[in-house]
Order: structure tokens, then sequence, then C-alpha cells
């Protein structure tokens, strides 16, 4: 029996007699006589040779086979590119691979993972859009700088452009950096300044400051980090760092201050975190302490001193007059009448250390003695006595609280009762004992009125009784008064009968 086998002009086969390799048959008609034999067909379209038990074929008919296959055999360091027309695969370490030749060109180029993952730059150029497996690749931009990590571990950096890099059984990353932050925060930082100097050298800025040391870094001219000491940081290239020795005086100079404490928003942040700040406003005066020590009294200003390494604390003093208040205080007067007292008093504090060390709280203090010296003052007299003369109790409180607060550096200006307040049953006895007085003042002006009435009307008869000019002219005033009574007058007769006449009618 014969067998017949057409291999199309895009195939290749491969004849096997009892599983036995045979030979290798071109594109045509084969005939064999028996039923042991058999073909498998390739497809030369599909140029990957999927051949089975490829590695003995190999061993043992090389000759066959080495005119027709391109074969790709990777170590366990290896990698490999093949190229099958326009499309492009990757072949991973401890791989056996093979190709069909001549239907399709194809080629391979092998790599030494173990001299370089990258892959060069005319391969990467031709797979730039193709995705391969094993293959990672990665674009630098102008502004960037690139870290290469493998396995974790950092390898070189990246200058801008494209790169890639075979990550077969590795961890391949890389992480990009903007150029234009001065300040970024590098991964492994202290890995990166002690184990790789060259990068470190060539791109970075190291500072590295002792106990006794501040830095302030500076990129073009603004303020981007403050440095505590005993710390170390990378910039990149370009930064200017101004180191501060603050192992004498810690104050800020005047020109730090305007930068770092009254300048741009974000430097004031920054500056906050490392900076003791004190505003003394004007008319104000300020006291600092150093490990709760005083050290200082601070003028008005803003102060500023660096915190590391002490402790700051500045207590603030207003040395302008200032009121205060000692309102609703429930009192008996000498002879047990309840009374209720508000009292102002004005004060200034003019030595702040003595008040600061002597008193913890100034008010506090000042309004328990306003109040001791009210309770003295007005406990010690009668209702009476407190109403005849408030100031009594005025000079009272004064001259108690100015002993009191002269050893504690405060001087009390004024001390005032504003109202004394009376129970409404005490009130309306007041009112009907001052109702009554002044009645009986009423009273008595009145009838002092009515003597001198009296006594000037006998002055005035005693006058017009020996003086006949005298009673005419009081005559006529009269006639004057009545006159103006009278809207219409007739006249009968002569003006000397008319006026005797009125005369002697008023007279009646």
């Amino acid at each position: 029996m014969w067998k017949t086998f057409y291999i199309k002009p895009n195939e290749i086969g491969i004849l096997y007699h009892r599983s036995d390799f045979k030979k290798i048959l071109q594109p045509g008609i084969h005939n064999y006589l028996g039923w042991h034999w058999q073909v498998k067909v390739y497809d030369l379209n599909q140029p990957e040779a999927r051949i089975e038990n490829l590695e003995l074929l190999l061993r043992n008919h090389w000759v066959e086979f080495q005119d027709y296959l391109l074969v790709v055999r990777t170590e366990f360091n290896q990698a490999a590119l093949v190229r099958m027309g326009q499309n492009w695969v990757s072949i991973a370490p401890n791989q056996l691979v093979a190709f069909w030749r001549g239907f399709i060109e194809v080629e391979s180029h092998l790599f030494d993972l173990d001299d370089s993952l990258e892959l060069p730059a005319p391969f990467l150029q031709q797979v730039r859009r193709v995705a391969l497996n094993g293959l990672k690749k990665f674009q630098i931009a102008e502004q960037e700088i690139g870290l290469l990590f493998v396995q974790n571990d950092f390898v070189r950096p990246l200058e801008p452009g494209e790169y890639g890099f075979w990550s077969f059984d590795k961890t391949v990353a890389v992480q990009t950096m903007s150029r234009l932050v001065p300040n970024p925060t590098f991964p492994l930082e202290e890995l990166l300044i002690e184990k790789h100097p060259d990068f470190v050298a060539t791109y970075c800025t190291t500072v590295q400051l002792s106990r006794n040391f501040v830095a302030i870094v500076r990129d073009r001219g603004k303020v981007i980090s403050i440095l505590p000491p005993c710390s170390q940081k990378l910039f990149w290239q370009g930064v200017e760092v101004e180191e501060i020795d603050i192992s004498g005086d810690a104050k800020l100079p005047s020109h730090l201050v305007a930068e770092l404490v009254s300048g741009l928003p974000e430097t004031v942040e920054l500056s906050y975190r490392s900076l003791h700040i004190c505003e003394i406003l004007p008319q104000h005066i300020g006291l600092l302490y150093i490990n709760r020590e005083f050290c200082d009294t601070l003028q008005p200003g803003i102060h500023a001193w660096w915190i590391f390494g002490r402790s700051w604390q500045t207590e603030i003093f207003d040395l302008r007059q200032q009121t205060l208040e000692v309102s609703g205080q429930d009192i008996l007067s000498k002879d047990k009448v309840p009374l209720r007292l508000n009292l102002t008093a004005g004060f200034r504090i003019v030595n702040p250390l003595e008040a600061q060390n002597r008193l913890s709280d100034i008010k506090g203090y000042l309004y328990k003695e306003l109040q001791f010296a009210l309770r003295g003052a007005v406990g010690e007299k009668t209702l009476d006595s407190l109403l005849e003369d408030k100031g009594e109790i005025d000079r009272a409180i004064s001259d108690y609280i100015h002993q009191k607060t002269a050893e504690h550096g405060i001087e009390v200006d004024s001390v005032g009762v504003k109202d004394i307040i009376l129970p409404g049953d005490i009130k309306t006895i007041l009112s009907q004992v001052v109702e009554a007085e002044k009645s009986a003042q009423a009273n008595v002006i009145r009838r002092r009125e009515e003597t001198a009435a009296t006594r000037s009307m006998l002055n005035t008869a005693k006058v017009m009784e020996n003086n006949p000019v005298a009673l005419r002219l009081k005559e006529l005033e009269v006639l004057e008064r009545v006159a103006e009574k009278i809207d219409k007058i007739q006249v009968n007769g002569s003006l000397d009968s008319i006026l005797t006449d009125l005369i002697r009618i008023d007279r009646e």
C-alpha cells in the first residue's frame, strides 16, 4: 500500500517511520510504500517551530535540521530577542526555541544578563511599540531623573531618555524624580549617602549637621528647608546652604527674622517648626526664660530663637493702665444692713519681673485683695455714715491696696465704689425719711417767706402814713392793676371824677 503526502508551498513537513525521524519534506507530493509512514506538517507563516521532542531531534539529527531551523538556546543568565519579519519575540533564560528559516526572515540576538540587564539602544528603538514578555520599558522626561532599582537595590541613575530592562526572575523598578523640585524625598536616603557616593557627588548636595548647627537651605533665594541639628538630607545640586552655629546665642538676627518670620507664607510655615517666636506690641514688655531661668527683658518688636537644645518661655505684660471690676459684693454694714456694692480699680504693672516672680495670677490677686479691702471698709461703718461719705470708703480701700501691691510691682492708680445697692425694704424706708426731711424743710422755708412778706407790708404802711405823695403813688399803682382787668371803660363826666370814683370803688 502506498501513502501519499501533499506539502503546500507555505508548509514544511517532517517524515516519521514508526515514530523515527527520517527526513524533512519540502513542498510537493510525496509517496511512500507501507502503512507506518507519518508526516507532521508545519505552517511556515508561523515561524516558531513547535516540534515535539525538539531537544532529542537536534541532538541526533542536527545535520539534517541545521539548514531549516534557527535554533535559539539561552542559558540561565541569558535572554534573547528574535525578529521574525516585522515581529519580535523575547526568549526567557534556560529555553530552547526553534524557528523555520527561509519563508520569513528570522534572526536572533543573545544578551548576557550578568553583564547588563539593559537592552541596547538600537534594539530598544526597534521594539519601542512592541510588548515583549520579560522586558520593561521606561521613559524619563527631560525635567526628570530616574533611579533604577533591581531587587529593591539601587543600581544607577537614569538620565532623560528611553530605557528597557530585562526582568526575568528579577524585580526591576524605576522611580522618577522631578529636577524642578529642589528638595525631593529620596528613597533610601541614608543608604544612598553611604553606599553610592558617586551618584551623590554627581547629582546632589549633601547637608550633614553636627549637634550645634542648624541649616537654612535656599533655592534661587527662597527658603525651601530648615534642618535641625544632627540631621542629614539630600538636595539636587544648585541649592544654597547656610549653616548657623547655635551653641552660643540662639537668637535670630534681624535680617533672618524678616526673612523667616515676616517673609513668604511658605517660609513662615517652615520656620514655626524650628523657632520660638514672640511678638511684643507697643506699650508692652516681655520676659524671656531659658530652661526655666530668667534671661532677658524684651522690648516691643518681633523676637525669634532656635528651639533646639533648650526650653523657651516668654511672658508678655501690658504696661498700660488696666481696669478691674469687683462686682456684686454682698456685705453687711456695721448696723447689720445687707448691701451690694460694685467696685472699680485702675492699675498698672510697673515691674513685670517682680510681679511675675511673686504672683502666679496678677488679676486674681488684685481681685481678692480688693474684696478684702471693700469688706473691711464697709463692715466698720453704719449705713448712714456710708451714705454720707462714700469717698471715705474709697480712701480706706486705696490705702489698703497700695500697701498690698507696692511690693509686687503693681501700681493701683484709682479705686472707687461705683454703686451701693440697698435691699427693697431699706430703700422704701430711706425714701420715706428723705420725703419727711424735705417736707419739713419746705414748711420752714414757707413760714420764713410769709414772715418776710408781712414785715415788708408793715414797713410800707409806715412809709405811706407820713407821706401823702407815696400814698398817691400807691393808689395809682392799684388803679393800673385794676385797669388791666377791665376790657371797656365808658367815660361820663370829667376825667377827674372818673379817677375819684375808681379809687373809691377800689377802697370799698
